[in-house]
């Protein structure tokens, strides 16, 4: 059983692994505030990774059924909270339907809508991180260590880039088990597109190291496996070598963040752009929140919840490590 406690005031759920942990329980309060909602509280729900489907049922019913709830946020369970749970959705949007996983559980009256919030958050943080046009300066690669869903919503925003100076010739995808890299498979293979995909099944660091070495100039590599955070270690060795002159974006910005370290640690060596998840937490966030709470955060709005949040968690990583040259 999920022990969700009744609350007594309008609450938003949070579906995650250590919630308390999360800077968010310090910074939801003040943007309340802030969107002129102070009433409305945050609680967290804690469940394993890859938990058992009736644990994600009852989390997702307490939203649903609960009359004070205003709608839910899900970080590390997106997949599985629709995989358990697809039939108690009234509405699930285009990218929730497409890559079977939400993020954002809003309210329409008795009618619970799920929205994949990645890919646009993923999209803001990608275009802040490359700029305009990377890929048609830089022949280069994308290297995705993890095919959940963040490598989900990744890959969609690249595959769906008008431009073709904005899409990577290559994207290459390791996962540690099966079916989720075949699922991946299967919707790549459904949309139609120029670039070309690697798909690699693995769960030793020390064969991600050769994947990291076969990489051109350049590429961005990226660690969306919860290592780091939710689990231990690190998905490359500390032998491993990143790209020459590459971006390395570790989707954690919390935990030990031992990959985040190794790529601090080669930075000047190897000219790194090192960035971590703290502006994919924030875009993440604010974009959940606006859809939860019927409110749009963008522009000064979003730039105001983001100076708010800097000011109370203080960073330990400057946002983004830029080499010299």
């Amino acid at each position: 059983m999920v022990n969700i406690e009744k609350q007594s005031q309008p609450t938003m759920y949070f579906i995650g692994v250590s919630t308390s942990h999360s800077s968010i329980m310090r910074v939801f309060p003040l943007w309340m505030k802030e969107l002129g909602r102070p009433e409305v509280q945050l609680v967290g729900v804690d469940l394993k990774l890859h938990d058992e489907p009736e644990k994600y049922r009852q989390a997702v019913a307490q939203i649903k059924y609960d009359p004070l709830c205003v709608g839910g946020l899900v970080t590390s369970h997106k997949i599985s909270v629709i995989e358990a749970a697809r039939d108690m959705f009234e509405y699930l949007d285009p990218h929730a339907a497409l890559c079977g996983e939400v993020s954002a559980i809003s309210k329409e009256g008795a009618a619970l809508h799920g929205y994949a919030k990645d890919p646009i958050s993923a999209g803001l943080s990608l275009d802040s991180l490359l700029g305009a046009g990377y890929f048609g300066r830089n022949p280069a690669d994308v290297l995705c260590l993890g095919a959940g869903g963040s490598t989900t919503a990744i890959v969609l925003n690249f595959v769906r880039k008008t431009d073709p100076a904005d899409q990577p010739r290559r994207i290459v995808v390791v996962n540690r088990s099966a079916p989720r890299l075949e699922k991946l498979r299967g919707m790549v293979a459904g949309l139609g597109t120029n670039i070309r995909f690697d798909y690699h099944l693995n769960d030793r660091p020390e064969r991600n190291d050769e994947l990291l070495a076969a990489l051109p100039s350049g590429s961005l590599v990226i660690n969306a496996t919860g290592m780091g955070k939710d689990l231990p270690g690190s998905p490359v060795t500390a032998n491993g070598l990143f790209p020459a002159n590459g971006i390395v974006w570790e989707l954690n910005y919390r935990g030990e963040l031992a990959f985040l370290h190794h790529a601090l640690a080669q930075h000047e060596a190897r000219g790194l752009v090192v960035e971590d998840g703290w502006l994919y937490f924030l875009h993440g966030w604010t974009q959940v929140i606006s859809e939860v709470l019927h409110v749009k955060i963008e522009g000064p709005v979003f730039d105001r919840l983001a100076s708010i949040a800097g000011a109370i968690c203080s960073p330990a990583l400057a946002r983004r490590v830029v080499p010299a040259h």
